[in-house]
């Protein structure tokens, strides 16, 4: 999962560099921000000539996902002090699906862990070595690169779906990013099918709790 991801982080800092960011802007930017979608907002943004002001509003949008695994990892972690702040900031798409992909609590924990200062490392390593080669790399997506990270996050996906519920939460979700992929800006279609998701996940839990 590190390794998928962070080779993604390499397209992160060619595009970044391109957009006029300098590589000290480009690291800064990938080290703070640390959320792949939310970085490529601010460069794709800033690059097609936006204003700061909505390359940090679609950044922001695109962000919210990560606050909503963020309700489920705070209870999975149960941290406290500054290690909840160093939580926060690795609560990612990889460091969640990692994590609750696990049968035992401290083994979740350690996947979180494990998958988020993985991913960490090697994006910003791989950030910086993007924005350094910049334009040599040419189009990211000629490699393959722009799937490896969606790639391997299915892989983890794929055997948490064995149950109806669970498989069925998980078509429509595809169904609804699908949908509305063609005609939103990227990673609205994901904000809404995590919505989707939690809001089908409440409603099976307060069934199954009525029929107890």
């Amino acid at each position: 999962m590190g390794v998928a991801t962070g080779a993604y982080g390499l397209s992160f800092g060619a595009l970044s560099v391109a957009a006029g960011f300098s590589v000290l802007q480009t690291q800064v930017l990938s080290l703070l921000l640390f959320t792949g979608g939310s970085q490529f907002a601010v460069a794709g943004v800033i690059g097609a000539g936006g204003s700061g002001v909505s390359a940090v509003a679609t950044s922001t949008m695109l962000g919210v996902r990560n606050g909503l695994y963020g309700l489920e990892t705070s209870r999975m972690l149960q941290v406290r002090g500054w290690r909840r702040l160093v939580a926060a900031h690795l609560t990612i798409d990889e460091s969640t699906a990692v994590g609750m992909s696990q049968q035992h609590p401290d083994e979740r924990r350690l996947g979180f862990w494990t998958a988020g200062i993985a991913v960490f490392v090697l994006w910003n390593l791989m950030t910086l070595l993007g924005a350094g080669i910049g334009n040599a790399l040419g189009d990211p997506t000629r490699w393959g690169l722009d799937a490896a990270a969606a790639a391997a996050f299915i892989a983890l996906l794929w055997p948490r779906l064995r149950s109806r519920d669970a498989r069925a939460t998980g078509v429509l979700a595809g169904l609804i990013a699908l949908v509305l992929a063609p005609v939103t800006k990227p990673g609205v279609p994901v904000l809404v099918a995590v919505v989707a998701a939690v809001i089908v996940g409440l409603l099976g839990a307060g069934s199954r709790r009525k029929v107890a």
